[in-house]
């Protein structure tokens, strides 16, 4: 009973050191929604073809945000794919089988998304080989572009297997072309962007998503352009990260004085992830940082010659839902 009362104590404290907004949205789902279409709308004015890649957060596909529910047509049509983790391997730890259960609570939206032609990726977090092979082979065999990432930092280019799963030399112009991809977000083990140039340059994968930053240095467009060329020859899409549920404090738009004085927007720290702060990702002036204008982060992205974006913390909507 002592512990109970305990945690209840904790847990009391907690929220009440929490910040609320008065202006808070009736329905998150719905605002984070908004969100993205937002970021469609703004990026595909500029070029048709910028890929929209929103991460997690698989309820936002249908009204009611239940596997059964009715396809969100506005949104699924702002979107281009849907990138999914621990599909299979590592929603409850590394190198561990995904429960059958929320495995199949999981696909059950991602078919939604098959159903109305927006492309599915998936990571899995596994780094023995059968179960990487396994891996493979389980999302090829529901249609979708998968990842087997030996760990979960993504700051690695897998040595297994030798070759991309279903590599290939064909050009690749859209995302239902890709047959796999890389995804490479921390470049720690690289000492420079030349090296992590030269490092992604000399795979075959049929696409890259990356951060557009290498140790808060921006990647110019023609380093971007040399990314897109395949070590076969082939051409392949290079997607940028981008998160728009939490701020990070080490990026570009982070101002000194919120370490002390945070604007009504900037949320809690995230305790899993240090310097990564939640956000009410509905705020306009959190969205005017994101999106919109000539000077917001998506703009950089669309200037350095990116082919689209991998949005994250989709799934904000659930902390405070």
């Amino acid at each position: 009973m002592k512990k109970i009362l305990a945690f209840a104590l904790v847990l009391a404290l907690f929220s009440s050191c929490r910040k609320t907004d008065p202006n808070a949205p009736d329905d998150y789902k719905q605002a984070m929604r908004d969100f993205v279409e937002s970021i469609s709308v703004y990026t595909k004015n500029q070029d048709p073809n910028f890929l929209i890649i929103p991460q997690n957060g698989q309820e936002l596909v249908t009204t009611d945000g239940t596997e059964t529910g009715s396809p969100e047509m506005d949104y699924l049509q702002a979107i281009d794919g849907v990138g999914r983790e621990d599909l299979f391997y590592g929603y409850n730890s590394d190198d561990q089988a995904t429960p059958i259960a929320d495995r199949t609570y999981m696909m059950a939206f991602l078919d939604v998304c098959e159903a109305n032609s927006v492309e599915v990726l998936t990571t899995d977090y596994t780094f023995t080989s059968s179960k990487m092979d396994d891996s493979y082979a389980q999302n090829e065999a529901k249609g979708y572009i998968s990842f087997a990432a030996p760990d979960r930092e993504l700051r690695s280019i897998p040595g297994y297997p030798l070759t991309p799963y279903n590599v290939n030399s064909n050009d690749i112009t859209n995302l239902s072309e890709a047959k796999n991809f890389l995804y490479l977000l921390n470049p720690e083990n690289y000492a420079s962007k030349s090296d992590f140039i030269s490092a992604v340059s000399q795979t075959n994968y049929d696409l890259v998503i990356m951060d557009y930053f290498f140790n808060e240095e921006e990647f110019s467009a023609n380093e971007i352009s040399q990314l897109k060329t395949k070590k076969d020859g082939g051409q392949r899409l290079v997607i940028s990260y981008m998160s728009i549920g939490e701020a990070e404090n080490y990026r570009y738009y982070w101002q000194s004085d919120w370490n002390k004085h945070q604007p009504d927007w900037l949320d809690r720290e995230n305790p899993k992830w240090k310097g990564n702060y939640k956000v009410w990702y509905w705020d306009p002036e959190w969205q005017a940082i994101i999106t919109g204008n000539t000077n917001s982060y998506v703009q950089k992205i669309l200037d350095a010659g990116f082919d689209g974006v991998y949005l994250d913390i989709i799934d904000a909507f659930e902390y405070y839902e």
